[in-house]
Order: structure tokens, then sequence, then C-alpha cells
């Protein structure tokens, strides 16, 4: 992928069933839903986040904030096994002392996609991105530092796990759409995490 980018294969296993029990308690307190981007278009991909800060997408732009924007308290507390994960992957992949304030959980059904884009809201760019994937397999697009630069297609499985930091840290990624090849657990979806440094 790159000298500063890593695919963890199965790093997340020996967590997935706590990381999911911990997925429903923030989905209890900050619903999965689907935000509008400032282009007027619905995202296919829903999301909620933990931690102290998350990240909002609406008409007036792409940002952090501090309140969930649907009942305006704060987002749910990141829980300690999200944080181990995140600690521990980072250190796997070689970036020290990642301490993360802020994670996106996205939720991926049948014919979802994210098209490319860079992870440049963060005020720590130094900050490498932390990546976990649950679920249905999905198709990871890595590319370069320019939109149109040629990208490189990762299959993605339950429990693997994406680092990216350093010279790599801006390049563009996304995901394919997806399709409906249930998994034994989640079924028709794909869970995916990812953890930043965003204030």
């Amino acid at each position: 992928m790159g000298s500063s980018a890593f695919v963890l294969r199965g790093f997340a296993l020996p967590y997935a069933d706590a990381l999911l029990s911990a997925i429903t308690g923030i989905e209890a307190s900050s619903p999965f839903r689907h935000m509008v981007t400032p282009g007027g278009f619905t995202m296919s991909v829903a999301l909620t986040n933990c931690g102290k800060w998350g990240w909002i997408a609406d008409r007036r732009g792409y940002r952090y904030s501090g309140l969930d924007p649907h009942h305006g308290q704060p987002w749910p507390a990141m829980p300690k096994i999200f944080e181990k994960l995140a600690h521990e992957a980072a250190i796997a992949a070689g970036f020290n002392d990642f301490v993360p304030d802020a994670c996106l959980v996205n939720r991926y059904l049948p014919g979802s996609r994210l098209s490319l884009h860079q992870d440049k809201n963060e005020r720590d760019f130094e900050a490498p991105i932390i990546s976990v994937s649950l679920g249905m397999m999905a198709t990871f697009l890595f590319g370069g530092n320019e939109r149109t630069d040629k990208t490189i297609k990762i299959t993605l499985y339950h429990g693997d796990v994406v680092a990216w930091g350093g010279k790599d840290r801006l390049r563009y990624h996304g995901v394919m759409p997806l399709k409906d090849q249930p998994h034994p657990v989640l079924g028709s979806q794909r869970i995916n995490f990812t953890f930043r440094k965003a204030g």
C-alpha cells in the first residue's frame, strides 16, 4: 500500500464480540443516520460517532462537533475496548503514542459505497487513521494524494484493520459498492469504524 500504510489481517478478531456489544450501546444513545453532503446528496452509508468529537456532514460542510446534532448532547464516550484496539493496532503498524479522540462508526448495507476522499478535517495530520472492518467483506480503494491518481483495490474481511499515516496520511481512499454476501454474524451489513485525532 505504502511505506506508512498497512493492512493488519484479522487483528480485530479477538475483540469482535466486545466491539459489537459496545457499538450497540453507542447506537442506543446516538442512532445511525444518513447525513446530507454540502452538495445536497444523502450519503448511502449510515453513521454515528463516539468520543470527544464526532464527524458530521450537512449543507454547511464537513466538520467535527462535540455535540450530536440529533439531540444536541455530547457523543457517547469512547468505549475502553475501542481505545485499547486503536492503541494496539497503531503500535503494530509503527505509530506509537496514538490517542484517538474521535471514532466515526459507519454502517454499510448492500449497495452502500464511499466515494474517494481525504481525511482532512482533523487538526493533527501527524496522527494516523486506524480503520476496523466487521461483517461483510468490502473492496477498499487506496489512491494517491490527488483524486485522479490510480487506486489499488484491497479486499477487507471481518476483523481486518487498515492503518495509514506519515507521508501516506492524506492519500485518497474509498469503498466500492458492497455486494450482498452475508456474514455469519452480522448478516447483510458491514460495520466500519475509524479512529482519528481530531482535536
